[in-house]
This record gives structure tokens, sequence and C-alpha cells, in this order.
């Protein structure tokens, strides 16, 4: 079977590569043709840990290639994952690969979207007179490990009505359901609430440890040693229970934001998730004044800052909680110096020459 994986940013950077590690033909099709040179050369415009060997071992192997020229990308394709980072040009994309294709493609969405866009996209291609089943596939990654989480995820979650879709969309990932991930299908609306819902109870997670790490200050408590006592509990678990500068990342800020304005659409109040917006705003701040208490006076104090990333092994800067902090440093009349191993030349395009 011919997979087709359309866009040429994050999300389809990473499928595509580990797509045709397990062995099944790849093409990662987008219209910048000199981005699509430079990804079969395994120049990946951002920093993965391990990506660009992936992309490397396929090409050479013949498992992967880059194409530009959308229709025959369509004609030649069963199953398609549309894996843009954004998505302003879903709907006309939907459409014009549907139009292309030889016989009614399987599109799985992966692009970040909004509650009701899968049965949105099918009215459209009714309206239009094409057919193609539409399938809404979340995905988990986490920058700095994202090969790892396509490799390992906990779970496989498809929004469709098609058993036929499920069972291709099951023989593509066949390596990971012989090893037991569990495969949850549900409609288009679940599916796509899923990952707003998943990136909310995280933040409400880190903000609740966060806001108990001030708690053990007052108290001459070790918030270290809490969030490894709360983690061995199995209703609890280790993962995002650690304190510190709030919760970043390329798409974390856009599902919470969606999720919010959904609840504010249907007159719903989610006062857990608002509380933990808040308080993840609040703590770059809150860690300025520590400093400045501490050290008396900001004014002409020279501070410096190890790592600009949102997290370590990725050079994405999107909500990162050093950059905040560094922007609340300055504004109180420090000088800043700032380093991170890859992330410098994004981190600053968004100081703007404020930090050196």
């Amino acid at each position: 079977m011919q997979i087709g994986v359309y866009g040429a940013g994050y999300l389809g950077t990473v499928i595509s590569a580990c797509m045709a590690d397990f062995g099944t033909p790849v093409t990662c099709c987008h219209p910048d043709s000199s981005r699509m040179v430079e990804m079969a050369q395994g120049k990946v415009p951002f920093h993965e840990k391990n990506l660009s060997e992936v992309i490397r071992r396929n090409v050479r192997s013949g498992r992967l290639a880059y194409s530009t020229d959308v229709e025959s990308f369509a004609r030649r394709s069963a199953v398609i994952f549309l894996a843009e980072d954004t998505p302003q040009h879903l709907n006309d994309l939907v459409l014009r690969i549907s139009k292309a294709a030889s016989k009614p493609p399987v599109l799985v969405i992966v692009t970040p979207v909004s509650v009701g866009t899968g049965t949105s996209l099918e009215k459209k291609l009714a309206q239009a007179g094409l057919k193609a089943v539409i399938v809404s596939q979340p995905v988990f990654f986490t920058a700095g490990c994202a090969v790892e989480d396509f490799n390992w995820p906990d779970r496989i979650v498809l929004g469709t009505s098609s058993n036929d879709a499920v069972q291709a969309i099951k023989q593509i990932f066949h390596p990971l359901v012989m090893r037991g991930v569990p495969v949850i299908v549900t409609n288009h609306e679940t599916a796509e609430l899923v990952r707003e819902s998943a990136t909310a109870f995280v933040a409400a997670k880190i903000s609740f440890i966060n806001e108990l790490a001030g708690l053990c200050e007052r108290v001459n408590g070790d918030a270290v040693h809490l969030s490894l006592a709360l983690g061995l509990d199995k209703k609890i678990g280790p993962r995002c229970l650690q304190a510190g500068a709030a919760m970043g990342g390329l798409f974390a800020q856009s599902d919470m934001d969606s999720l919010a304005l959904l609840a504010e659409q249907n007159n719903t109040e989610l006062k857990i998730l608002s509380a933990a917006r808040a308080v993840n705003m609040s703590l770059a701040d809150g860690l300025a004044e520590k400093i400045s208490v501490a050290l008396k006076s900001l004014q002409n104090k020279d501070v410096g800052i190890l790592g600009l990333a949102f997290k370590p092994n990725t050079n994405s800067v999107a909500g990162s909680a050093a950059l905040k902090l560094a922007q609340s440093l300055v504004s109180r009349g420090a000088r800043v110096r700032a380093y991170d191993p890859v992330a410098i030349p994004d981190a600053k395009l968004e100081l703007n020459g404020t930090v050196h």
C-alpha cells in the first residue's frame, strides 16, 4: 500500500519519516521544492532528536520519497495523512486531493483542528459532489522525543464511521497494533476533543504541582521529594509532575485556547482549565520576582539563563517559560545573558535584541 503524507512542517516531517521506518513506502508531499530537496538530504529545519538519521536511512532504502506534484501524489496514494502544523489550508486541500484521486481516498486528519472539523469536511465533500473517507486522528508528540512518541504511543485514536478505513490504518500501524497499543475508534468530535483535553489535563497537572511547590517554600517542604512521592502513586503517575517554570510547546497554548473557546461557545464553564491557564501564565513573573527579592534589586544586575527552548532536546521556543522569564528580568532592569545548545536562532527572533 502506498502511503502519502502531506506537510513539510513539524508533523509531516516526523510522521512521514517514522512511518517509512515501519517498512512501508511513503511519499511526503508539499509544493515548496527547495524544502523537499533539503528534506530528502536529511536537512531538517528544526532540531528533533534522531529524526535526521531516520530520514536519511529511509531515503537511502527507497522507502521515503519527497514530491511537489500534489495531483500525482493524490492519484498514487490510497491513504493520505494530512499533517500540516496549522489548519488554514485544510478545506481547500481536502477538496483538491479528493478531486485528483483516482478512487475515493482515505484522508487522515492529523493537523490540529477544532472540534467539528471532521464532520464539516464531510459536508463540504458532499456539497462538492466528491467522495473521500475522513478519519480524525489526533497525534500526541512531545518536542524533543517525537520519534520515540511515534514508535511507543500510549494509544491510537481514530474518529471515523468507516470500518474499512480503520482496518487500513491498523495495517499501516501493524507493528504498534501487534505490540498491543490500544486502538480507540470513535466519532470525529470525540477524537478531536481528545487532543485538546489531554493538553488541558497536563496543564492542570503541571499547574497543580507548581502551586504546591510555592506552598513548600512557605512550610519548609521539599518540592522535588513531594513530586517523587506523589508520582509514585499509580493513580497519579510521575510524568508532567515536576515543578518548573510553566508548560510550553508548539501546540499547547493553541489547544488550551481552542478548548476554552469551545466551552465558551457552548455556555460551559471549565473552571479547572481557566485556573490552570492562569497559573501557567503567572509562573515566569513569579520566578523573576523571587530573583529580584533574593538580589535586593535587579537593576543593572547580570543574570544568566541556561536553556531557552521550552524543554530539552528541541529548538522550539513556542510558549517557552525561559523566554518569558528573560523578558520579565529585562523589564525589571537586569542584563540577561542566555545560552542554549540549539534554540538560540529562534530565541533571538523572539527576544529582539534584548538579551545577549
